[in-house]
C-alpha cells in the first residue's frame, strides 16, 4: 500500500462547492459505508507480537523521529546513537500519549454532539463509527507506548484544564469544537504521512501509521465539511469569536502535537538554548505551517481570515 492510497483527494472534493443538504446526506452515506468496508482491530490488524515488530529503544530507525526537531543544533552532535534512538522513541510514545488524550477529548464531544442529533440522523450514526474508530486508534496507540516501556509525561495544565471545555464546545459552540479537531487532527495526520513517504520507519510504527492515515482521512473530511456548512450559518458575533479563537486552539494543538514536549527536555536534559533554538527554527516552523494548511484554508475560503485575525495568526508565528 502506497502513501497515495491515504490521499484525502476524493474526500476533500466531495461537498467542496456543493454544500446542499443532498449532497451532505451523500458524504454521510459514503463515509457510513467506509466505516464498514474498511476498517482495522487494534488488535486483530496489528502484529504486535512479531518479532519484526519488536520495540528496542537503541535501534537506529527511532533517530529520525527525534533528528526532524533537534538534529540541526550543536547539543545534537554531543549525543551517541543509542540516546538519539531513545529520544526518538521517547518523541513517539509522547505523540501516541498525546493521540490517546486527544481522542478521548474529541470522542466525548461527538458523544455529546450526537446526542442532540433527531432519530434517523445519517450523522448521528457516523458519529459513533468514528467513536468507535477513535477508540481503536487509542488502543493502538495506548499498546506502544506500553510496550516502549518509556514514561510519556502529563499534559501541559493549560492543555488539561481545556479539555473538559472543548467537550463542552460540541453543544454549546460546535463550530470551534470542530476547529479543535482538526487543530489535532491535521498536524498528526501531516507529521505520518510525511514519515510515510520517507520510508525506513520501525515496521511496528509503520503498520500503526497506516492504519491510523487511512481512518482519519473520513474524520479529517466529515470535520472540514460540517465546519464549513456551520459557518455559513453563524451570525457576526460569533463569526468573529471563531476568527480569532480558532488561530489560538490551533496553535496549541500543533505546538503539542508537534512540537518539543517539557517532559523530555527535563528526561534528557536539554539546554534551554537548544529547546529556544527548536522553537524558533525556520524548518520546524514551515512544517508546523504546512500541517495547518488545510484548515487555514477553509477558514480563508469561509471568509474568517480578515485583517484582525491575520495579524493574530502572526503573532502566533501562524502564516497566513
Amino acid at each position: 500500500m502506497t502513501i497515495a492510497d491515504h490521499d484525502l483527494a476524493t474526500e476533500e472534493r466531495i461537498g467542496r462547492d456543493a454544500l446542499g443538504d443532498d449532497a451532505w446526506e451523500a458524504l454521510i452515506d459514503r463515509l457510513n459505508q467506509q466505516s464498514i468496508t474498511k476498517r482495522h482491530d487494534a488488535y486483530l490488524d496489528v502484529a504486535w507480537d512479531d518479532p519484526a515488530n519488536a520495540i528496542d529503544a537503541e535501534d537506529p530507525r527511532w533517530i529520525p523521529a527525534a533528528e526532524g526537531l533537534l538534529g540541526e543544533t550543536v547539543w545534537w552532535d554531543t549525543l551517541d546513537d543509542a540516546t538519539r534512538a531513545r529520544l526518538g522513541l521517547h518523541l513517539v510514545a509522547h505523540r501516541m500519549r498525546s493521540g490517546v488524550v486527544f481522542e478521548s477529548v474529541l470522542s466525548r464531544g461527538l458523544l455529546a454532539y450526537a446526542a442532540g442529533l433527531d432519530n434517523g440522523s445519517s450523522e448521528f450514526r457516523y458519529a459513533y463509527h468514528e467513536v468507535i474508530e477513535e477508540s481503536q486508534h487509542s488502543l493502538m496507540f495506548q499498546e506502544f507506548v506500553n510496550r516502549t516501556g518509556l514514561e510519556t509525561g502529563p499534559l501541559p495544565l493549560r492543555l488539561r484544564l481545556g479539555a473538559q471545555q472543548v467537550v463542552k464546545l460540541a453543544t454549546r459552540f460546535p463550530e470551534l469544537f470542530f476547529v479543535f479537531v482538526l487543530g489535532g487532527e491535521d498536524p498528526i495526520d501531516h507529521v505520518q504521512r510525511q514519515a510515510l513517504r520517507e520510508g525506513a520507519e520501525h515496521p511496528l510504527l509503520e503498520r500503526i501509521m497506516r492504519i491510523h492515515v487511512t481512518e482519519e482521512a473520513r474524520h479529517l473530511s466529515f470535520a472540514r465539511h460540517q465546519l464549513k456548512r456551520r459557518i455559513a450559518t453563524l451570525g457576526r458575533p460569533k463569526r468573529a469569536a471563531l476568527a480569532y479563537t480558532a488561530p489560538v486552539v490551533l496553535a496549541l494543538m500543533a505546538d503539542q502535537m508537534m512540537g518539543l514536549p517539557d517532559h523530555l527536555v527535563a528526561e534528557y536534559d536539554i539546554p534551554d538554548e537548544v529547546v529556544r533554538s527548536v522553537r524558533r527554527d525556520p524548518q520546524h516552523e514551515a512544517d508546523v505551517n504546512a500541517s495547518l494548511n488545510k484548515v487555514r484554508r477553509l477558514l480563508d475560503e469561509c471568509g474568517l481570515l480578515t485583517t484582525g485575525p491575520r495579524r493574530l495568526w502572526s503573532r502566533l508565528g501562524l502564516e497566513t
